[in-house]
């Protein structure tokens, strides 16, 4: 039996057209396409009605954070585009997590983001948070999962201390470690994700900036693959 697929890359490119021919070069190689904050404004909801036409899966990672009541409207909206999975903050709380949970259909999972792999102890400490950056996600994750949500979106550096809390496993932040990590702070390999725990790992810039897209991302299907097989044989 093949093993799942487990690559998401981010449609993060400057046109619609853009985005559609790289998610139709990578089919083969990933289990999703994310649209972004980025690709979703520029885009809009037809891109991700595109997608969906072309038998496409979509992550739509909208991060949505607000009172419960908007969160519940705009999850209404986002039913009609039949996304995999969507994104809210879990820093909104319970009550706006099982409102969006509520709004949207079984098809559709509600995935909580916890701390950006942008953070780190020392920002997280300057904005107030009297914890680790570990346990902080640990008491993000754990709220958004007892709320409803479907799964959490974390860096490979938390996964082990989320023990048996349950849910779908979501990685940004992924490197090969011959990248520049950017704007990012907590990244590991897609090896060590998948290792982990990791149900998916999100991609975009090594795979959307390599001369050969659907090369890397092969290539990452592959690495995967290796860190699947470490994985089941413990």
């Amino acid at each position: 039996m093949r093993p799942p697929k487990r690559l998401i890359v981010a449609l993060d490119v400057p046109t619609r057209a853009a985005a559609v021919a790289l998610a139709n070069e990578l089919r083969d190689h990933v289990a999703m396409v994310k649209v972004g904050l980025e690709a979703f404004v520029a885009h809009g909801a037809d891109l991700v009605r595109e997608l969906r036409g072309a038998g496409l899966e979509v992550f739509l990672d909208l991060k949505l954070h607000d009172i419960p009541r908007t969160v519940a409207a705009a999850c209404r909206a986002v039913a009609a585009l039949d996304a995999r999975l969507v994104t809210v903050h879990a820093q909104g709380g319970g009550p706006m997590i099982t409102a969006a949970r509520d709004a949207l259909p079984t098809t559709t999972k509600v995935i909580a983001v916890t701390a950006l792999t942008s953070l780190d102890d020392a920002i997280v400490s300057r904005l107030g948070v009297a914890m680790s950056l570990g346990a902080w996600v640990h008491v993000l994750a754990g709220e958004a999962l007892a709320a409803g949500a479907d799964g959490v979106v974390t860096s490979a550096h938390e996964l082990m201390l989320l023990g048996d809390l349950g849910g779908l496993r979501i990685v940004p932040g992924v490197r090969s470690g011959r990248e520049p990590v950017g704007d990012q702070r907590r990244v590991a390999t897609a090896y060590d994700a998948v290792q982990r725990g990791a149900d998916y790992v999100v991609v975009g810039r090594p795979i959307i900036e390599a001369p050969r897209p659907a090369d890397a991302a092969a290539a990452l299907a592959v690495e995967i693959a290796s860190a699947e097989e470490v994985r089941h044989a413990r």
